[in-house]
């Protein structure tokens, strides 16, 4: 690849991860207000697997280039951006876009990587690490003593959810494939097999009392079960519908449902309390705002990451280009932590 041309990998449409189609370009030019980063690591998350199907429910039309988060140097500045941070290493959390070698986004959306963490490391707590950090600290608020039920223990989202749990002092309860207990086991969770056990009998059983917050990112049926296992005062955050992956129809109605059901239980009077956690929210409603929390919970990401208290779970290192198979791999469910794409 020449200085001046980029890769980018383009979904067309409804396709396998084979359909998808790497193709050259310039290398774009940062409008005022803009950098240009690098991309170092991108990775594959649900968001991306989803919209493969068409089933994300607010993604763009076909085509475009998804990526949900991209970690690279600055190597350009528009007008009103100093061209000091040209060679900085960043982080941006774009939803789609991430899947290119180059990739312009607003100098205010970009939050600095700290000295000593790699790039693949970092691309491994953007989505994921915000993610995680905001259900924890910002929806369910967890504290030292609480038992916690994390769903997908061994998955993206669900390997940083442990560790910050535990960071914070919490005992951490995981379903997970029971290929994936032995290394939950290490990590002090104990692992329950969702293909096999009778989730709610079990946990009933580890935390008569129930738990103080259940993450779940199934939805379907499991969610009610979910609210089920909750304490008095518990919190259930509720951040996808996996379960409905496969599904054909409209992509919005899952996403309507648990509204409606979480919705329902916050208006009973039952000392409990439902979110479905949205990254995004709150950015059409004041964009300085989301910014300001956006850099600050991803700067204690990073913090954690580089004291040690969350590591950086890496699945697989593959190249852009072969990002069908790193879409194939993701989608095996065989992978224990972040699919990685470098540049």
């Amino acid at each position: 690849m020449n200085a001046g041309e980029m890769i980018e990998v383009v979904l067309p449409g409804r396709v396998e991860p084979e359909g998808l189609e790497v193709r050259q370009g310039a290398v774009p030019a940062p409008g005022p207000g803009q950098v240009v980063v690098r991309m170092e690591a991108t990775g594959v998350s649900f968001a991306e697997q989803q919209m493969r199907r068409g089933r994300y429910y607010d993604q763009p039309p076909f085509p475009f280039v998804p990526g949900y988060d991209v970690v690279g140097t600055v190597s350009a500045t528009g007008d009103g951006v100093s061209p000091g941070v040209v060679g900085t290493r960043v982080a941006a959390l774009l939803k789609v876009g991430g899947w290119a070698s180059h990739v312009v986004v607003d100098a205010a959306d970009v939050v600095p990587v700290p000295e000593g963490i790699g790039a693949a490391e970092a691309e491994t707590v953007v989505i994921n690490g915000i993610t995680a950090w905001q259900m924890l600290h910002r929806k369910a608020r967890v504290r030292a003593g609480q038992t916690v039920l994390v769903h997908g223990a061994n998955g993206g989202v669900g390997t940083v959810l442990v560790q910050l749990a535990q960071a914070a002092g919490a005992k951490v309860i995981g379903t997970a494939s029971a290929r994936h207990h032995p290394a939950l086991r290490e990590r002090g969770v104990t692992p329950i097999d969702y293909r096999t056990e009778n989730i709610p009998a079990r946990v009933r059983r580890l935390a008569p009392g129930g738990v103080d917050a259940v993450f779940d990112h199934v939805g379907g049926r499991s969610i009610a079960d979910s609210w089920s296992l909750l304490a008095p005062g518990g919190t259930l955050v509720s951040y996808g519908s996996a379960s409905t992956r496969d599904d054909e129809g409209s992509k919005q109605w899952p996403v309507l449902k648990l509204l409606g059901r979480v919705w329902l239980w916050n208006a009973l009077p039952n000392r409990r309390r439902a979110y479905f956690f949205n990254v995004w929210a709150g950015r059409a409603l004041s964009r300085g705002r989301f910014r300001v929390r956006l850099r600050a919970d991803l700067t204690e990401v990073f913090e954690a990451l580089r004291r040690g208290e969350i590591t950086a779970q890496i699945a697989a290192e593959l190249p852009l280009t072969q990002a069908a198979e790193a879409m194939r791999l993701a989608e095996s469910g065989t992978a224990a932590g972040k699919i990685v794409l470098h540049g």
